[in-house]
């Protein structure tokens, strides 16, 4: 009886400690976010925001060319997520339903390419770039975000592809449906989760960049929002206030999206990562 009580006991106790630690420097970011300036720079921690401000905010998005930030970060993210979607698409249906020599060779290519960690390339990216003259400009960043979502969704959709029987396929076309048409009506509805789940990867991919902005962006014009949070600095060190509140409002796209795609977007990446 006790070694049956301590099974239950342990995984759910494990569960909330786990979950203190990843739910509370959230917290604590959306609360110092609102705290006066006093009860964040006091010596004793102050939990819970007694005194509401908003004061924070209004610096945050006071900073010069903040809408600009929105504007460049919202375009080059959703740009990559649906150029990306598309692509991917008729990749995974070609990895999925069709066999031809070196298809093997060309799943471990993208499987090599989601691995090796990009910054290893950003030497190259800012030389072609500049020599093409389009440097501080959202062209490249979409097109290197697409390139760096582009291999995982690649294979999590084709783990979706190959998880609908073809039977489905040939029945709707059996009815009168081209391929076109059978794959419109038929598989891609039933891809539903997989496109959720690496939409919500590549959101987050895209969203959160820094580095390559930082190097072929130099102009405010042309700069994304993780330059804006890097903005909160004064003469006398670090604008805690200011920049929680400019972290909070950061995250709050993330997390608005992953309320509406939490359950489509966990069962796709499971069912993605067995499945073909």
């Amino acid at each position: 009886m006790k070694r049956s009580l301590f099974g239950r006991l342990w995984p759910n106790a494990t569960a909330v400690v786990l979950f203190i630690g990843f739910v509370f420097p959230v917290y604590w970011m959306f609360a110092t976010a609102f705290k006066p300036t006093g009860d964040i720079i006091s010596e004793d921690p102050v939990w819970f925001p007694t005194d509401v401000t908003f004061e924070h905010f209004g610096t945050a998005t006071g900073v010069d060319h903040f809408w600009t930030y929105v504007t460049n970060s919202l375009t080059v993210t959703i740009l990559a997520v649906v150029f990306s979607l598309i692509i991917a698409l008729a990749g995974s249906f070609a990895l999925a339903r069709m066999r031809f020599k070196g298809r093997r060779g060309f799943i471990i290519g993208f499987m090599l390419a989601q691995m090796a960690p990009w910054e290893v390339m950003i030497i190259a990216m800012y030389m072609i770039v500049r020599d093409a003259s389009m440097l501080n400009s959202l062209v490249p960043l979409t097109l290197f975000y697409m390139m760096m979502i582009l291999p995982f969704t690649i294979l999590t959709l084709r783990g979706f592809v190959a998880a609908v029987p073809q039977e489905l396929e040939e029945a709707a076309m059996v009815d009168g449906c081209t391929r076109v048409q059978a794959f419109r009506r038929v598989i891609l509805p039933l891809l539903a989760p997989g496109l959720m789940s690496t939409s919500l990867f590549g959101f987050i991919t895209a969203w959160n960049e820094f580095a390559l902005v930082l190097i072929l962006n130099k102009e405010a014009e042309s700069q994304t929002l993780p330059l804006w949070l890097s903005s909160f600095r004064s003469a006398f060190g670090d604008d805690w206030g200011a920049t929680m509140a400019a972290s909070s409002l950061f995250a709050i796209p993330i997390l608005i999206l992953f309320v509406f795609l939490q359950r489509k977007a966990v069962s796709g990446l499971t069912a993605g990562a067995v499945k073909g």
